[in-house]
């Protein structure tokens, strides 16, 4: 069986070489990527880490941003890097869903090899993730070409930390009741939403929905990984570094 990060965040090398360019008009971006000890890779330093610690293959995207201009950028420089090593990385088109042109550069995206669609911010991007209206559009592209969907979610309570936004459990829901025609990953155990897969009418709604398990060693003590098995959900976890933030060697590869 392969060893697959399903969560790394690759920057093309203009960006990382000068971040504080797109600071003030991206403050999410500056938000997650403005401490002095961020770093940033690029897709050679994932195959790398890749290498390093045996795994084959990994799904990498860029940052998704509000301008959908930069979104492009970071597409086309995913887009690039795994035409560049097919064997050893996918990749995921961002885009801005509130700004004009999302749709059109998911079909981009797609039509050039990218297989999904995230990580989305919908708090960081300045969407509103349970309005259908404002949804259907980017999922019914997504469902017609069969592309998942990574949504980012964090934990409504405990320590803060970047990233930690005010998009509720609720709305996560919400969002998953309005598209089930498409497969949605929820990054960081859906912000907990993975613990409600023990409600049985929940477990229904999340049918195509899965879990990865990024940043886990800042949120969770690792008792969450036999949690998830016991639950009965063990299948729907994928494995998630959430590299450069993270080593992959952080994460129980015997588990997953």
């Amino acid at each position: 069986m392969l060893k697959v990060d399903h969560h790394i965040h690759v920057t093309p090398p203009e960006i990382s070489a000068n971040p504080e360019k797109y600071f003030e008009k991206e403050p999410y971006f500056a938000l997650l990527c403005g401490n002095p000890k961020n770093r940033f890779a690029t897709a050679e330093d994932v195959i790398a880490e890749l290498d390093r610690v045996g795994f084959d293959k990994a799904v990498v995207f860029g940052w998704a941003f509000q301008d959908q201009g930069l979104c492009r950028m970071v597409n086309d420089y995913v887009i690039e890097k795994t035409r560049a090593y097919p064997e050893r990385l996918d990749g995921f088109a961002v885009v801005s869903p509130a700004e004009h042109g999302a749709v059109r550069e998911i079909e981009r995206t797609h039509d050039c090899g990218l297989r999904g669609l995230g990580e989305l911010f919908p708090s960081g991007q300045r969407f509103d993730i349970a309005n259908a209206a404002l949804t259907r559009a980017f999922t019914g592209v997504c469902a017609e070409r069969g592309l998942p969907i990574l949504v980012h979610a964090n934990e409504p309570v405990g320590h803060y930390s970047p990233g930690k936004t005010d998009t509720t459990l609720r709305q996560l829901e919400l969002f998953v009741e309005h598209s089930p025609n498409n497969d949605i990953i929820l990054a960081h155990w859906g912000g907990g939403l993975v613990f409600f897969e023990m409600m049985p009418e929940i477990r229904k709604k999340f049918a195509r929905v899965r879990y990865d398990c990024a940043a886990t060693p800042f949120l969770y003590d690792d008792s969450i990984y036999k949690i998830a098995r016991a639950i009965g959900i063990e299948e729907k976890i994928l494995l998630g570094s959430d590299f450069p933030l993270l080593p992959i060697s952080c994460y129980p590869h015997q588990w997953v």
